[in-house]
């Protein structure tokens, strides 16, 4: 019906973007259309995987974007329904429906003037954020030079300071390059920005588990699971930090959360094999403390 290969499916569902099914129900064979609509659109799949990432961590109501959301392609973008709106996932950031002669005439709007125009000037500039955002999104993925994604990072922000998404963006640029400084400054910026971004503590938490301060990365991964229960990647940092310090029994407290998240891709596979090893390496006696299977259910 939607005209694929096998060989694409697997691919999607390697890339985690569909779990891994034996048998598919209407719901998700919309999850399945949107993904086929985006690809035949020339969106490629890390731009795809960075919105549904994003929807996920913005939107924790959402189990599955795919099948829970109207997403769609508009142009070479990715741009959600929600609430009667349009939404850009990765920022999070409510996008107006212009044309291309009314966004100039906005972007063109006096920084001055009166209470009406101030208004307008502000719009413009969330707005030409907005695009300096996706340029710098463009420019990662076709790997530009890094002095260039920075600059128009850069340029996002200081026209919006509240956008929270390129703060995080742009800390993970210094991330990759060890610049703990930088990345560290960007995160916390993010964080003034949207104090609920689950996000920026996560990446955090990433920052001082890299740096070897383990107590700073477990709050930062439980600041993350407390604004966000389900978020899968930070339940399992947490119980690799757990498992490593000899914190057994957390550790399995959210090898299970995580398994409960994400139960079918590989990064599963993973996870239960690290709890079959606690579950024969540690002693674990008594009907208090024995371990259930991977499919019980998590404490949250």
């Amino acid at each position: 019906m939607l005209n694929f290969t096998e060989r694409q499916l697997r691919s999607w569902e390697k890339d985690r973007l569909i779990p891994r099914l034996e048998t598919f129900a209407f719901s998700d064979l919309i999850a399945l259309r949107t993904l086929v609509q985006l690809k035949r659109a020339g969106i490629s799949t890390p731009k795809i995987r960075r919105a549904v990432e994003a929807l996920r961590d913005k939107l924790s109501a959402v189990s599955d974007p795919l099948r829970d959301l109207k997403i769609f392609s508009d142009g070479r973008k990715i741009t959600v329904q929600v609430e009667g709106g349009k939404m850009e996932p990765v920022s999070g950031q409510l996008l107006l429906d212009f044309d291309r002669e009314s966004l100039h005439k906005m972007l063109s709007f006096p920084r001055h003037g009166d209470r009406d125009d101030d208004k307008a000037a502000r719009q413009a500039r969330q707005l030409e954020a907005t695009l300096w955002f996706e340029k710098a999104l463009e420019l990662e993925q076709t790997g530009a030079p890094v002095v260039e994604i920075i600059g128009a990072y850069e340029k996002a922000v200081a026209l919006d300071p509240l956008s929270a998404g390129a703060f995080v963006n742009l800390g993970t640029v210094y991330f990759h390059q060890r610049k703990w400084d930088e990345a560290e400054r960007n995160y916390r910026k993010a964080l003034e920005a949207d104090s609920s971004y689950s996000l920026a503590h996560f990446n955090l938490g990433n920052l001082y588990d890299e740096k070897g301060d383990r107590s700073k990365a477990f709050l930062h991964y439980l600041m993350a699971i407390r604004l966000n229960p389900s978020y899968g990647d930070a339940h399992y940092n947490l119980a690799l930090l757990y498992q490593s310090s000899g914190q057994a029994l957390r550790a399995v407290r959210h090898w299970r959360a995580y398994l409960k998240i994400d139960p079918a891709s590989p990064w599963a596979a993973i996870a239960r094999q690290e709890l079959d090893k606690l579950c024969r390496d540690t002693i674990l006696t008594g009907s208090k403390s024995r371990t259930r299977g991977p499919d019980a259910e998590s404490v949250s």
